[in-house]
């Protein structure tokens, strides 16, 4: 790959610097709205006719006015095809005659006066040198020398320092004026120049801004949709095995006692293992409230077989609400509180009740019992159970899913969950 000379390099960088510049100039104009646009425009054109004022303004003014005004009376030059006339300021008046009294005598040297004597006749020409020039002109023509009067020599100085004042003062106003001109015409052009930009290239701008946004509001869904599902799944995995453990040392004291019962309590737990593990292994976000109802159902004939009379189930799950979605492993955890809670705790045992369906757009589900009721009896879990719930639909659902909690009449506990009804997949 050849190597690129400096004045490449150079030429390059200052190309990718005026296209940053021209890129954040185009950001920020589209960024504005259009008044405040059109007001920026305004100050702009405000300031620069201040800035012109006082940059280009007064150079005349700054000529002393006693200066200005002597230069009138100054003597004129002027310089023609015919040579150099010449006005003095103060020019020399011959004097005036005396007028003769009548019958004066007459005035020597006076014509026409009588008693006068003749005028004597005027003095000859110079003669010029016998080379044939005037006096000052060398042969060689290399210079012109003139002898004028002191007075004459002095005003024609001063005309001539003048003139070149006038002149260097022409010029620089000249210039002065050109500038202001290009001074008014830059402003303009940058506003004109801003208000094209603002036009042309606002649309792409406006399209890539919003892309970027669109862009970054995906991205923070699709993180927080990722930690709503991490939440979750550890949510999932805080469900409190308790019934296991008191599972398996039912067991482990029916084989002592009763071996035809523990191995259907065995048969049972196998058959809810086999219900739950699945479950518990998909880290699905939902499922359907039938394949929930066959879980829980493997769970309360393990525990019925613990509990014998002292337990009653009733479920009354519609087939058609069978393929509702349904969070995973919440329906368990909201009869395992009803046991664990309500009808463990209590000598004579009781009845729960699961009842689902549909209200509003809205599936809910109902767990009713009527045990000793919140409180009653010291807890000796996590005290995960109910805010894990809420938590849960709160990901999944937002405003939408609702846990209520409520006493029973005359004793116990209704639970219920509300979801948007709809089918799962």
């Amino acid at each position: 790959m050849q190597a690129r000379s400096p004045i490449q390099v150079y030429f390059s960088g200052v190309l990718s610097w005026l296209y940053r510049a021209f890129d954040a100039v185009a950001t920020w104009v589209t960024q504005l709205s259009w008044w405040k646009f059109f007001l920026f425009a305004a100050l702009t054109l405000i300031a620069g006719a201040i800035l012109q004022e006082e940059l280009f303004s007064g150079a005349d003014e700054d000529l002393p006015r006693a200066e200005r005004s002597g230069r009138k009376e100054q003597t004129s030059i002027l310089i023609d095809d015919s040579g150099i006339r010449f006005s003095p300021r103060n020019k020399p008046k011959p004097p005036a005659a005396p007028e003769a009294p009548a019958g004066a005598p007459g005035v020597p040297g006076v014509p026409g006066v009588p008693g006068a004597p003749d005028a004597p006749d005027a003095p000859a020409a110079p003669s010029l040198p016998a080379s044939g020039l005037p006096k000052g002109v060398h042969p060689n023509g290399d210079s012109v020398h003139i002898e004028l009067p002191p007075q004459i020599a002095e005003e024609l100085s001063m005309a001539i320092e003048g003139a070149v004042d006038d002149a260097a003062e022409a010029k620089v106003s000249r210039y002065h004026k050109q500038a202001s001109t290009w001074f008014t015409s830059f402003v303009w052009l940058l506003v004109l120049a801003l208000f094209g930009t603002k036009a042309l290239v606002g649309g792409k701008k406006r399209a890539e801004l919003q892309t970027r946004t669109a862009n970054a509001a995906a991205e923070r869904e699709s993180m927080q949709r990722q930690l709503s599902e991490a939440k979750m799944q550890m949510m999932q995995a805080q469900v409190e095995p308790h019934f296991l453990f008191n599972t398996l040392a039912s067991v482990e004291h029916l084989i002592e006692t009763n071996p035809p019962r523990a191995s259907a309590m065995q048969r049972s737990l196998i058959l809810y293992l086999r219900a739950v593990l699945p479950q518990m292994r998909d880290n699905t976000l939902v499922t359907n409230l039938g394949r929930e109802v066959d879980m829980v159902t493997a769970y309360l004939d393990l525990l019925k077989m613990r509990m014998e009379e002292r337990l009653t189930v009733d479920l009354q799950i519609p087939d058609g609400l069978r393929n509702a979605a349904f969070p995973p492993m919440m329906l368990q955890s909201m009869v395992e509180n009803a046991i664990k809670h309500g009808l463990e705790c209590k000598p004579e045992g009781g009845t729960l009740k699961v009842v689902a369906d549909v209200a509003d757009g809205k599936l809910r589900v109902t767990v009713t019992d009527d045990g000793v009721g919140f409180g009653v009896v010291p807890s000796n879990g996590t005290g995960l159970g109910l805010p894990t719930i809420r938590e849960r639909l709160r990901l999944l659902h937002g405003d939408a899913g609702q846990l209520h909690i409520a006493a029973n009449s005359p004793t116990g506990v209704i639970a219920m969950v509300e979801v948007p009804y709809q089918v799962s997949r």
